[in-house]
């Protein structure tokens, strides 16, 4: 590869930022247990979160709870984020909460980390009988000579005639167990294969849609002419090497005669000693296969179909001012896309109406009359000292914000004790207090009730003052969201 080519993939590639991130552990160990290891193509943001918050739990325990200070949707929220890339955020049709899957970039670094993991046994024999085989289909497929495929055709005829007198004058060559287990790991490094292909097929025939999408958002000619390039793009993205690769795939899958066969040659392996332990995924990986093809399949069939709607003729007339609406706005996306530092905001009331049903207002209640008390009560009567009212105190929380975030810069967190050693507290314990609850923009406060704090201060009468607080953590966030 050149350099130009390697530096353009260091820049941009998502799984190469994947491999850089700073928490690349946690991410490729919980996104590739979750989607990958169990096969799983679409989970709910809810689901998602709650099973990346006890895995938060669990490693902040076992690090003293200061490893991952942010919350499990903070994380997620980046991981998807499209500087990132490495989960895709999509809502289902006919459902208002946010599904995520994994990347094929998710992939690909979980394939590269695989492969610097130190193996056993590395088997060359199978992969060069595979290499030799696929040889000879290449040579032989393409022969367009009748007299040299009859030629090749009686000598692997020869070849089963040889092997059939062996066998039956008991001349039987059993494979050893070193060949039993090198064709193994080849089953099964290729069986995985095939998952992760799956999903890049899928994401690839997106990209190809989204593609037409934008041409037709900015197509401003005759929509006769529209429709013809629409209709051979999308035939050209079914004749095209990987979709017909894809749906010769998938006719194998739905054939049934060929799914018992693989179903009855896997169990038979699976029996065999000397294979040992197996990945349990190996015994039903034509079912995992089953599931992902259909799951594209759906993909473009949903995709086809709101394209169809997306060109209806009776949509097309009867809304055009709003298509054209609509067109402008895919238009200004489309020249801001490639610009993710723009700071694009927008303020609205409410996502929707508020509606108030008459039946929801409470009935008339009158109000309860109050009794007066007019006895005159005379000044200084029980003796009660009201130079107290003139003694309280009022704490200023913009002045903390602003000391926590004079401390936060150029940092990412900092503690509560860090931020009184550079400000020591002047209003003693109420201002303490209004520490715990600042709120802002611009940072979070995170709590460790697992872990204890000292703070010391002053007192008005020249007295030492000190109390116990849980450990309080003021976290950073995006630079985006603090300008905001």
């Amino acid at each position: 590869m050149e350099f130009e080519e390697v530096d353009a993939l260091r820049r941009g590639s998502p799984a190469w930022k994947l491999l850089r991130a700073e928490h690349a552990p946690l991410v490729l160990s919980f996104l590739g247990r979750v989607f990958v290891e169990e096969n799983v193509r679409s989970l709910s943001a809810a689901d998602l979160a709650s099973r990346l918050d006890d895995v938060l739990y669990a490693l902040n325990a076992r690090s003293g709870g200061h490893a991952f200070p942010r919350t499990a949707k903070a994380y997620l929220d980046d991981w998807s984020a499209p500087e990132n890339g490495w989960l895709r955020k999509y809502y289902p049709p006919g459902s208002d909460e946010a599904h995520f899957d994994a990347t094929p970039a998710v992939e690909k670094a979980l394939a590269w980390i695989a492969s610097l993991q130190a193996r056993s046994f590395v088997g060359t024999e199978s992969r060069l009988n595979t290499a030799f085989e696929l040889l000879r289909q290449m040579a032989f497929g393409t022969e367009p000579d009748r007299g040299t495929r009859l030629t090749e055709l009686r000598r692997r005829r020869a070849e089963i005639d040889a092997e059939i007198a062996r066998v039956s004058d008991g001349d039987l060559d059993v494979m050893n167990d070193t060949a039993l287990r090198d064709r193994y790991q080849q089953f099964a490094a290729t069986a995985r294969g095939l998952l992760a292909d799956f999903r890049e097929v899928e994401e690839n025939f997106r990209r190809l849609d989204r593609e037409l999408r934008e041409r037709v958002a900015s197509w401003d000619g005759p929509k006769g002419k529209l429709l013809d390039r629409v209709l051979g793009d999308r035939s050209n993205i079914a004749d095209s090497d990987q979709g017909r690769s894809f749906h010769a795939f998938y006719d194998f899958l739905l054939s049934h005669r060929r799914q018992s066969e693989f179903s009855d040659l896997l169990a038979k392996v699976h029996r065999l000693e000397s294979i040992g332990e197996t990945d349990h995924r190996m015994r039903r990986i034509h079912h995992d296969w089953l599931d992902a093809g259909e799951r594209t399949q759906a993909t473009v069939r949903l995709l086809s179909e709101q394209l169809r709607r997306f060109l209806d003729d009776q949509v097309w007339l009867e809304n055009r001012r709003v298509v054209e609406i609509l067109r402008s706005i895919e238009v200004k996306a489309l020249r801001l896309r490639e610009r993710p530092d723009s700071a694009l905001t927008m303020r609205i009331d409410a996502m929707s109406p508020a509606v108030t049903l008459p039946m929801e207002r409470p009935m008339y209640r009158p109000k309860r009359k109050v009794p007066v008390d007019d006895t005159v009560v005379l000044a200084d009567a029980d003796g009660n000292d009201v130079s107290l009212l003139f003694e309280q105190v009022h704490v200023d929380p913009s002045r903390l914000v602003h000391a926590v975030c004079s401390a936060l810069h150029g940092r990412t967190q900092v503690g509560l004790v860090k931020v009184l050693g550079e400000f020591p507290l002047e209003q003693g314990l109420a201002e303490l207090v209004t520490y715990l609850s600042l709120t802002d923009s611009a940072f979070d406060v995170v709590f460790d009730e697992n872990t204890r704090e000292e703070i010391a201060w002053d007192g008005d009468d020249g007295r030492g003052r000190c109390a116990s607080v849980p450990q309080v953590t003021f976290v950073s966030r995006a630079p985006q969201a603090a300008r905001r």
